[in-house]
């Protein structure tokens, strides 16, 4: 059996499709911010593998809230972490492109940290944890995750897209969008590598490609949904928010699909089908 931290997020709802026979806990079952009872979790269901899908997102919100970001990004993760070196299951936890300070990438896994805001720090510190807890375990950092759940890029560009003639979009901040579908199917194929061999622990980047900027992906999206409306090119310095966004998110993916076999997703392929669901719905 496997256990997933998160029950409501973009990867844990699309576990959940993929993986029905897998145990969710959220935040009634083990909420994050008290870490011990993450471990107690674990320490109860004796699961073949954990999964985290579960963090503190509102990266905002963090600037002035790092304590209590710190404590479900980088404690419960520990904590987490420590109960499964005991009972010798291995560990996947998500990470992300924010650890790094958006100089130009595309980043590999060994490359020099840096983050730029607390989310930042916070989810930094939390792989610092997962790795000197002893657990196997694969640390997997990804950025600009997209799905028809939760609250994303792509559903807020329909939104507006839908509302408005013109939206003003960010043009100089690249990355690769990542299908939340994508990533729980590579949460499961490295859950499983994890329980095989162990040794083969480590941190890994996944993201979709080709690489594109904000307003570039809102385009897609207006053409892919047939919207009318235009996006005009802003720079981020138009845009301005309490947490600094990193210029360059673009994550190098091929020592994942070199270990592991799990290849890079089209994102733009993903977006056909996440607007398919939605309107759908």
């Amino acid at each position: 059996m496997i256990l997933v931290f998160g029950q409501t997020g973009q990867v844990a709802r699309e576990l959940q499709s993929l993986a029905p026979g897998a145990r969710f806990l959220g935040r009634a079952q083990a909420d994050l911010a008290e870490p011990t009872a993450c471990a107690a979790a674990i320490r109860a269901a004796r699961p073949g593998a954990v999964i985290n899908a579960a963090a503190w997102t509102a990266v905002d919100k963090a600037e002035a809230e790092e304590p209590a970001a710190h404590i479900v990004n980088a404690a419960a993760p520990g904590a987490m972490a420590r109960a499964c070196a005991e009972l010798g299951v291995p560990l996947v936890h998500l990470s992300t492109d924010y650890v790094f300070d958006g100089s130009p990438g595309p980043r590999h896994p060994g490359d020099p940290t840096a983050p730029l805001n607390a989310y930042g720090r916070t989810k930094l510190a939390g792989e610092q944890a997962v790795r000197a807890s002893g657990a196997a375990h694969v640390i997997l950092r990804t950025s600009w995750v997209f799905s028809a759940h939760g609250a994303n890029f792509v559903k807020t560009m329909l939104r507006l897209g839908a509302a408005r003639d013109e939206i003003a979009v960010v043009a100089d901040q690249i990355g690769g969008p990542t299908p939340a579908a994508a990533i729980a199917k590579a949460c499961l194929t490295l859950a499983e590598a994890l329980r095989r061999d162990p040794g083969k622990s480590g941190t890994h980047h996944f993201c979709g490609a080709p690489a594109v900027s904000w307003a570039d992906f809102a385009r897609a999206i207006m053409d892919q949904a047939a919207l009318p409306a235009r996006v005009r090119d802003i720079p981020a310095a138009d845009y301005p928010t309490p947490a600094r966004r990193p210029a360059d998110s673009r994550l190098d993916c091929s020592q994942l699909a070199t270990e592991f076999g799990i290849i890079q997703p089209d994102w733009r392929t993903h977006l056909a089908a996440v607007i398919a669901q939605l309107k759908g719905a």
